[in-house]
């Protein structure tokens, strides 16, 4: 079985009447459709979950509302008292407000 390098150089040589005029198109179709395989996978397995990840995180974001309970990135556990442009207001304890980028926010707790 030949080898890449010498299909290349077969392809690159100069064509005499009796070669195969499609050889480079060969190679290159044999390079390019691997190529393509393997970006489609990487599609379907990184980029399009990481997207729809993305979609999701921005949905909880957007209904992030006044009395939510909500676990910051850092950990910390409280209430959203108000919610600003990109800021929003937590309270952790009696009188401790924290002001947090809206991204700070890991996930909002359920009601309980």
């Amino acid at each position: 079985m030949p080898t890449f390098l010498a299909l290349l150089q077969d392809a690159a040589a100069p064509t005499a009447p009796d070669s195969q005029p499609g050889a480079l198109d060969a190679v290159l179709g044999s390079f390019f459709v691997p190529l393509l395989l393997c970006f489609g996978v990487f599609y379907f397995l990184v980029i399009r979950p990481e997207g729809k990840q993305r979609k999701k995180r921005q949905e909880m974001l957007d209904a992030l509302k006044k009395g939510d309970s909500v676990v910051l990135s850092s950990g910390i556990h409280g209430h959203v008292s108000a919610i600003h442009d990109d800021t929003v207001s937590v309270q952790v304890d009696e009188g401790v407000r924290l002001k947090v980028s809206r991204s700070a926010i890991a996930e909002i707790k359920p009601a309980s």
